[in-house]
């Protein structure tokens, strides 16, 4: 019975049990079954992990489900338990903030070397006139560069500057300073040596512990793990840190809804891919920087997320045969359900990425925006 009802839910997203289609589901193992009905995404999640299920493209079938009325149903247990983190947890303290440098980012060198492009940039490229990946997030930090009037001689503070890429990008081709902070040491240690030589100063370091006066400040794929309780101190602080008539660029993956008690974090995501994360709302980027910033400009291009994971996932794939040895079958299946599954998102228009540019007291004559 528990079969034919998941079977016939499946059916409403115009996906078929052990069809033939690219995005139809394949029960290899009747505990899937099981799994969905106790616990959710959680369940289908592991389901995928465990080889219990199977789709010839996971994008396809995650694109058919985030667009039918299932994406909206949630398991009563693993929602009760999110509503309850959501609400009154504040899971990106000082302490709490570093699990995700150190269960994610700390994977390995090797992972992300393969996966990423050649600068090693772990965020939405821009896909406006690019043919590659490689292309892409090169014109994706020089329009963050743009965006800020880099000139030379400016000293930038990056919040969340992973490997450096964007630290050197815009030292090289913009003559500029730059302090990086990042939580993963892994990070710290390698970006390092790609800055040797060039003003770039990459610390291991909280965001909260950053002392000085910038004429930039730039966030680029770090406010995801800033969570909604902290989100006013993050722009308190990214304000402390900039001259009365410098800019400040936030890139930042978004959603449609609040991440509360209405619509928590995805618990699967939420445990294996990125702990303690939490995507923002237009709404609660406005309301932390109400008081703090003028807001001058706002970019959404959330479907080059789409071409980024998917180019992301190839070179993964591509790629398998030299990370096998490090990494177990099921962290394949793991991070093969994670690309995919995030490239249907944005396919389906369900999260968005966003570049904002702020001023502490407006820019003379107005801002131009940069596309």
């Amino acid at each position: 019975m528990l079969k034919e009802l998941i079977d016939k839910k499946l059916e409403t997203a115009d996906v078929i049990v052990n069809g033939e289609r690219p995005w139809d589901l394949q029960v290899k193992d009747p505990q899937f079954y099981k799994a969905v009905a106790l616990h959710g995404s959680m369940g289908l999640g592991n389901s995928y992990v465990n080889g219990w299920i199977e789709a010839n493209q996971l994008d396809l079938f995650f694109e058919h489900l985030l667009n039918s009325p299932l994406s909206e149903q949630k398991n009563a247990l693993s929602f009760l338990r999110q509503v309850f983190t959501a609400a009154f947890i504040n899971q990106q303290t000082k302490r709490r903030s570093r699990v995700v440098g150190e269960l994610h980012y700390n994977l390995g060198n090797d992972l992300f070397k393969l996966m990423l492009d050649r600068r090693m940039v772990y965020s939405c490229g821009y896909w406006k006139k690019a043919k590659t990946l490689d292309e892409a997030q090169e014109d994706k930090l020089d329009l963050i560069c743009q965006k800020l009037y880099l000139k030379p001689g400016m000293k930038v503070l990056d919040i969340g500057c992973g490997w450096g890429s964007f630290a050197k990008f815009a030292a090289e081709r913009y003559q500029v300073e730059v302090v990086g902070v990042s939580i993963s040491q892994e990070q710290v240690e390698l970006g390092k040596q790609m800055c040797q030589g060039l003003p770039v100063d990459i610390r291991f370091q909280d965001y909260r512990d950053v002392e000085g006066i910038f004429d930039r400040v730039v966030s680029i794929g770090a406010f995801e793990h800033i969570g909604e309780k902290n989100y006013h101190t993050f722009m308190s602080v990214a304000a402390k840190c900039l001259k009365d008539d410098g800019l400040f660029l936030l890139h930042t993956i978004g959603r449609n809804r609040p991440t509360t008690v209405i619509s928590p974090t995805d618990p699967w995501f939420a445990k294996n891919i990125f702990p303690n994360s939490q995507l923002p709302a237009a709404s609660q980027i406005a309301k932390a920087s109400e008081g703090i910033f003028i807001m001058e400009d706002w970019h959404n291009f959330g479907p080059d997320y789409d071409k980024t994971l998917m180019a992301w996932f190839h070179n993964f794939d591509n790629h398998w045969d030299e990370l096998k040895d490090n990494y177990s079958e099921s962290f394949y299946r793991m991070w093969k359900y994670y690309l995919l599954g995030s490239a249907a998102g944005f396919r389906t228009r369900g999260m968005q990425l966003w570049q904002t540019v702020f001023s502490k007291r407006g820019v003379p004559g107005g801002y131009q925006s940069v596309r």
